[in-house]
Protein backbone atom coordinates (compact mmCIF):
# COMPACT_ATOMS: atom_id res chain seq x y z
CA UNK A 1 0.00 0.00 0.00
CA UNK A 2 1.47 3.59 -0.96
CA UNK A 3 1.33 6.25 1.13
CA UNK A 4 -1.67 8.27 -1.33
CA UNK A 5 -3.83 5.03 -0.33
CA UNK A 6 -2.92 5.17 3.50
CA UNK A 7 -3.58 9.49 3.41
CA UNK A 8 -7.13 8.88 1.05
CA UNK A 9 -10.08 9.35 2.98
CA UNK A 10 -12.02 6.11 3.61
CA UNK A 11 -15.18 5.60 1.10
CA UNK A 12 -18.35 7.31 2.93
CA UNK A 13 -21.44 5.04 2.55
CA UNK A 14 -25.64 5.98 2.37
CA UNK A 15 -27.30 4.97 4.93
CA UNK A 16 -31.09 3.33 4.77
CA UNK A 17 -32.30 6.25 5.98
CA UNK A 18 -30.46 8.87 3.46
CA UNK A 19 -31.24 6.20 0.50
CA UNK A 20 -35.00 6.42 1.86
CA UNK A 21 -34.83 10.00 2.05
CA UNK A 22 -33.13 10.58 -1.32
CA UNK A 23 -35.62 8.83 -3.01
CA UNK A 24 -38.33 10.41 -1.90
CA UNK A 25 -36.82 14.00 -2.08
CA UNK A 26 -35.48 13.29 -5.90
CA UNK A 27 -39.05 11.75 -6.94
CA UNK A 28 -41.18 14.19 -5.28
CA UNK A 29 -38.96 17.20 -7.70
CA UNK A 30 -39.19 14.94 -10.58
CA UNK A 31 -43.43 14.48 -10.17
CA UNK A 32 -43.35 18.71 -10.01
CA UNK A 33 -41.31 18.45 -13.21
CA UNK A 34 -43.49 16.06 -14.55
CA UNK A 35 -46.96 17.88 -13.26
CA UNK A 36 -45.12 21.24 -14.82
CA UNK A 37 -45.04 18.95 -18.43
CA UNK A 38 -48.27 17.89 -18.26
CA UNK A 39 -49.98 21.04 -18.39
CA UNK A 40 -47.82 22.87 -20.82
CA UNK A 41 -48.45 19.71 -22.92
CA UNK A 42 -44.95 19.14 -23.47
CA UNK A 43 -42.93 15.57 -23.81
CA UNK A 44 -39.65 14.52 -22.44
CA UNK A 45 -37.81 11.41 -23.43
CA UNK A 46 -36.99 7.97 -21.39
CA UNK A 47 -39.77 6.15 -20.09
CA UNK A 48 -41.42 9.03 -18.94
CA UNK A 49 -41.86 10.62 -22.39
CA UNK A 50 -43.43 7.28 -23.73
CA UNK A 51 -46.03 7.67 -20.87
CA UNK A 52 -46.48 10.69 -21.55
CA UNK A 53 -47.34 10.08 -25.44
CA UNK A 54 -49.38 7.18 -24.65
CA UNK A 55 -50.97 9.80 -21.86
CA UNK A 56 -52.02 12.12 -24.22
CA UNK A 57 -53.15 9.36 -27.10
CA UNK A 58 -54.96 7.54 -24.93
CA UNK A 59 -56.45 10.08 -21.83
CA UNK A 60 -55.14 6.75 -19.31
CA UNK A 61 -52.98 8.57 -16.30
CA UNK A 62 -49.42 9.15 -16.86
CA UNK A 63 -48.92 7.35 -13.72
CA UNK A 64 -50.22 4.34 -14.48
CA UNK A 65 -48.85 3.87 -17.60
CA UNK A 66 -45.16 4.98 -16.13
CA UNK A 67 -45.95 1.75 -13.66
CA UNK A 68 -47.22 -0.54 -16.30
CA UNK A 69 -44.26 0.69 -18.51
CA UNK A 70 -41.27 0.22 -16.32
CA UNK A 71 -42.49 -3.83 -15.26
CA UNK A 72 -40.67 -5.29 -18.24
CA UNK A 73 -36.85 -3.81 -17.49
CA UNK A 74 -36.97 -4.90 -14.26
CA UNK A 75 -35.38 -8.22 -14.95
CA UNK A 76 -32.23 -6.66 -16.97
CA UNK A 77 -31.70 -3.95 -13.68
CA UNK A 78 -31.54 -7.63 -11.84
CA UNK A 79 -29.64 -9.22 -14.10
CA UNK A 80 -26.98 -6.44 -15.09
CA UNK A 81 -27.66 -4.06 -12.06
CA UNK A 82 -28.29 -6.37 -9.27
CA UNK A 83 -31.23 -6.54 -6.18
CA UNK A 84 -30.10 -3.44 -4.47
CA UNK A 85 -30.49 -1.42 -7.11
CA UNK A 86 -33.75 -3.07 -8.50
CA UNK A 87 -35.56 -2.76 -5.59
CA UNK A 88 -34.53 1.39 -4.78
CA UNK A 89 -35.73 1.77 -8.48
CA UNK A 90 -39.29 0.01 -8.13
CA UNK A 91 -39.34 1.87 -4.55
CA UNK A 92 -38.65 5.14 -7.08
CA UNK A 93 -41.09 4.14 -9.50
CA UNK A 94 -43.81 2.99 -7.39
CA UNK A 95 -43.40 6.81 -5.52
CA UNK A 96 -43.42 8.85 -8.56
CA UNK A 97 -46.63 7.38 -10.26
CA UNK A 98 -48.11 7.58 -6.56
CA UNK A 99 -46.86 11.37 -6.56
CA UNK A 100 -48.10 11.78 -9.68
CA UNK A 101 -51.50 10.83 -9.45
CA UNK A 102 -51.70 12.76 -6.17
CA UNK A 103 -50.03 16.42 -7.56
CA UNK A 104 -53.52 17.33 -9.30
CA UNK A 105 -55.02 17.19 -5.71
CA UNK A 106 -52.37 19.59 -4.35
CA UNK A 107 -51.04 21.67 -7.39
CA UNK A 108 -52.69 23.84 -9.60
CA UNK A 109 -50.35 25.80 -12.57
CA UNK A 110 -52.65 28.73 -14.07
CA UNK A 111 -51.25 31.00 -16.60
CA UNK A 112 -47.92 28.23 -17.16
CA UNK A 113 -46.13 30.52 -19.67
CA UNK A 114 -45.11 27.41 -22.15
CA UNK A 115 -41.35 28.54 -22.19
CA UNK A 116 -40.68 28.76 -18.51
CA UNK A 117 -42.29 25.26 -18.29
CA UNK A 118 -39.92 23.66 -20.59
CA UNK A 119 -36.61 24.92 -18.96
CA UNK A 120 -38.11 24.90 -15.58
CA UNK A 121 -39.69 21.48 -15.62
CA UNK A 122 -36.39 20.10 -17.83
CA UNK A 123 -34.10 21.30 -14.89
CA UNK A 124 -36.29 19.83 -11.78
CA UNK A 125 -36.51 16.61 -13.64
CA UNK A 126 -32.77 16.95 -14.46
CA UNK A 127 -32.05 17.36 -10.58
CA UNK A 128 -34.53 14.85 -8.79
CA UNK A 129 -32.93 11.97 -11.13
CA UNK A 130 -29.03 13.49 -10.37
CA UNK A 131 -30.16 12.70 -6.61
CA UNK A 132 -31.61 9.23 -7.71
CA UNK A 133 -28.12 8.64 -9.46
CA UNK A 134 -26.02 9.40 -6.86
CA UNK A 135 -28.10 6.84 -4.41
CA UNK A 136 -27.49 3.97 -7.02
CA UNK A 137 -31.03 4.55 -7.81
CA UNK A 138 -33.19 5.67 -10.81
CA UNK A 139 -36.88 5.55 -12.61
CA UNK A 140 -36.11 2.33 -14.63
CA UNK A 141 -36.63 2.02 -18.24
CA UNK A 142 -34.38 3.64 -20.10
CA UNK A 143 -32.69 5.00 -16.80
CA UNK A 144 -31.72 1.38 -16.74
CA UNK A 145 -30.03 1.11 -19.53
CA UNK A 146 -28.24 4.28 -18.96
CA UNK A 147 -26.87 3.52 -16.11
CA UNK A 148 -25.57 0.25 -17.36
CA UNK A 149 -23.55 1.93 -19.87
CA UNK A 150 -21.95 4.42 -17.69
CA UNK A 151 -21.11 2.20 -15.18
CA UNK A 152 -19.56 -1.27 -17.69
CA UNK A 153 -18.22 1.04 -20.29
CA UNK A 154 -17.91 4.82 -18.61
CA UNK A 155 -20.42 6.15 -20.97
CA UNK A 156 -21.77 9.38 -19.53
CA UNK A 157 -25.45 8.76 -18.63
CA UNK A 158 -26.62 12.46 -19.54
CA UNK A 159 -25.30 12.31 -23.38
CA UNK A 160 -26.52 8.85 -24.11
CA UNK A 161 -29.88 9.83 -22.54
CA UNK A 162 -29.84 12.72 -24.81
CA UNK A 163 -29.68 10.57 -27.89
CA UNK A 164 -32.45 8.07 -27.35
CA UNK A 165 -34.82 10.82 -25.93
CA UNK A 166 -34.05 12.86 -29.82
CA UNK A 167 -35.54 9.10 -30.76
CA UNK A 168 -38.37 9.42 -28.74
CA UNK A 169 -39.48 13.13 -29.32
CA UNK A 170 -39.07 12.49 -32.74
CA UNK A 171 -42.61 9.94 -32.24
CA UNK A 172 -44.13 12.52 -30.59
CA UNK A 173 -44.10 14.55 -33.66
CA UNK A 174 -47.80 13.92 -34.90
CA UNK A 175 -49.21 14.33 -31.69
CA UNK A 176 -47.71 17.93 -31.10
CA UNK A 177 -47.48 21.48 -32.49
CA UNK A 178 -44.02 22.81 -33.87
CA UNK A 179 -44.08 25.20 -31.17
CA UNK A 180 -44.83 22.52 -28.44
CA UNK A 181 -42.20 20.04 -29.89
CA UNK A 182 -39.29 22.55 -30.21
CA UNK A 183 -40.25 23.22 -26.07
CA UNK A 184 -39.60 19.77 -25.58
CA UNK A 185 -36.67 19.60 -27.17
CA UNK A 186 -35.16 22.70 -25.30
CA UNK A 187 -36.85 21.29 -22.03
CA UNK A 188 -34.68 17.70 -22.63
CA UNK A 189 -31.60 19.54 -23.52
CA UNK A 190 -32.19 21.07 -19.93
CA UNK A 191 -32.65 17.78 -18.33
CA UNK A 192 -29.62 15.85 -19.71
CA UNK A 193 -26.89 19.11 -19.99
CA UNK A 194 -27.78 18.67 -16.10
CA UNK A 195 -26.78 14.85 -15.91
CA UNK A 196 -24.15 15.66 -18.26
CA UNK A 197 -22.97 18.48 -16.22
CA UNK A 198 -23.14 17.55 -12.90
CA UNK A 199 -23.14 12.88 -12.82
CA UNK A 200 -19.38 12.36 -12.71
CA UNK A 201 -19.37 9.01 -10.33
CA UNK A 202 -15.58 9.72 -10.18
CA UNK A 203 -15.97 12.87 -8.30
CA UNK A 204 -18.85 11.71 -5.66
CA UNK A 205 -17.25 8.85 -3.28
CA UNK A 206 -20.65 8.81 -1.39
CA UNK A 207 -21.95 5.09 -2.40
Amino acid sequence: MNNSQLLAPPIARHSLFEDALAIVTGTLIVALGVAIYGKAGLVTGGTVGLSFLLHYASGISFGRLFFVLNLPFYALSIKKMGWKFTLKTFCAVLLLAGWSEMMPLVLRLDGLNPLYAAVIGGLLMGVGLLILFRHKSSLGGINILVLFLQERFGVRAGLVQLGIDGLILLLSIPLLSATSLALSILGAVALNMTLAINHHPERYIAI
